[in-house]
């Protein structure tokens, strides 16, 4: 996840930051029609905020939750398509959050925006038997000093 560049984030005091979605542009992620504005990330704890935004149709495939996972849909809706509680959908102006080691794979059939809060980057489950992050690192290597997971 890219860092926000100063004109998107103004620092108050060096304690208060303002950051400005609408002067940030959406990036894509390594997964097919999503797409993130980091409003906040945190290397050395792996907290991250994000604006996320989902074509019609996207998925986001298997992941698992490592701490709690807070997300509130402003558009559209997000849907368990496999895992536990297939099915459950929270749908605009609802609020879900997953328990830490929830897996799951998530789908917006009509697409969506959220605003997500993860406590540390999801683990993603790879056909090929890596787990790695949503950037596609080797997850342990990038996360593993936060003692997660």
């Amino acid at each position: 996840m890219d860092a926000v560049t100063p004109k998107q984030h103004v620092a108050a005091d060096q304690h208060s930051h303002l950051v400005k979605p609408q002067d940030m542009e959406w990036k894509p992620t390594r997964f097919p029609g999503c797409e993130v504005k980091t409003l906040l990330m945190d290397p050395k704890t792996g907290l991250m905020t994000a604006l996320m935004r989902f074509a019609p149709g996207a998925v986001l495939p298997d992941h698992e939750h490592v701490n709690i996972e807070q997300t509130y849909v402003l558009e559209g809706r997000l849907v368990d398509k496999e895992g536990p509680v297939e099915g459950m959908a929270a749908a605009k102006g609802e609020f879900i959050w997953r328990e830490a080691g929830s897996r799951h794979s998530a789908w917006c059939p009509e697409g969506g925006l959220m605003l997500a809060i993860f406590q540390v980057p999801n683990k993603f489950y790879e056909q090929d038997g890596r787990v790695t992050d949503p950037t596609g690192q080797i997850w342990d290597e990038v996360w593993g000093h936060t003692g997660k997971g």
